[in-house]
């Protein structure tokens, strides 16, 4: 099998197993996606193949909700901070040479598996959201641009505004889809969404759906806390793997 073949086959394995996890949990496609192809690839490659996987996943989980107008209101300030940040800090994903963009990866997801492991759970409070929104939002956006990962902040921001289970698959699914648009904006500006990046995304979808339609029939068959736990620890395992690569 040609090394073409084989990149080809690994990228369909990844957004399979990426999808599943979506499926299965409500969020994880691009961390999942970016966490292993940064193992084999360039993460600005990486980022640009999962744009448009990312888009419609997460638009579907962002319309499958009944409370988007709602929702948008409260979290608009969020939306723009995510794009100021995304466009201000995709330069450092797309500019990186040095490998560096993979050890912040690295270091995203475990944080991001340390925090869900311990099952720690914040309260914002109501008078805190108008000025910590845009905060966490511009935070979002430079974590998503230096590294693809769209988690933190956001996922534990979300979590702590006491949204009920469907509001907060739904605020999920709007934040995902602006820092997809946000990130699609900064690789574009600087050159790295070519149109041949832009077609094997586009061949990524595919098993990226198959995935996430077995992972939400199965999602009524697990329980979704084990599987999230066992899910935390392997992104531990993998984020301290790109973290320490450089120097092994």
């Amino acid at each position: 099998m040609s090394d073409l073949s084989t990149l080809f086959v690994v990228t369909a394995l990844v957004f399979l197993l990426a999808g599943f996890v979506k499926g299965v949990i409500g969020l994880g496609l691009p961390t999942v996606a970016m966490g292993l192809l940064g193992a084999v690839m360039a993460p600005a490659q990486a980022a640009a193949l999962l744009i448009i996987p990312s888009f419609v996943t997460n638009v579907w989980q962002l319309l499958a909700g009944p409370r988007l107008r709602p929702l948008v209101r409260r979290l608009w300030t969020m939306m723009a901070g995510v794009c100021v940040g995304t466009w201000a800090g995709a330069g450092l994903l797309t500019a990186d040479t040095t490998g560096r963009a993979a050890v912040a990866l690295g270091v995203a997801l475990v944080l991001y598996a340390l925090v869900g492991l311990a099952a720690i759970r914040f309260r914002v409070p109501a008078n805190a959201e108008p000025w910590l929104s845009p905060l966490v939002g511009a935070a979002t956006g430079l974590v998503t641009g230096a590294t693809g990962v769209f988690v933190i902040p956001a996922v534990p921001y979300l979590q702590a505004l006491d949204l009920d289970k469907e509001e907060l698959i739904q605020a999920l699914g709007l934040s995902f889809t602006v820092s997809t648009l946000a990130l699609a904006a900064g690789l574009l500006r600087d050159g790295v969404l070519a149109p041949s990046i832009a077609g094997t995304s586009l061949l990524a979808l595919a098993p990226s759906l198959v995935g996430m339609f077995v992972g939400q029939y199965l999602r009524q068959r697990v329980q979704p806390q084990t599987f999230r736990r066992w899910f935390m620890i392997g992104l531990l395992a993998l984020g301290a793997y790109l973290a320490v690569r450089p120097w092994l």
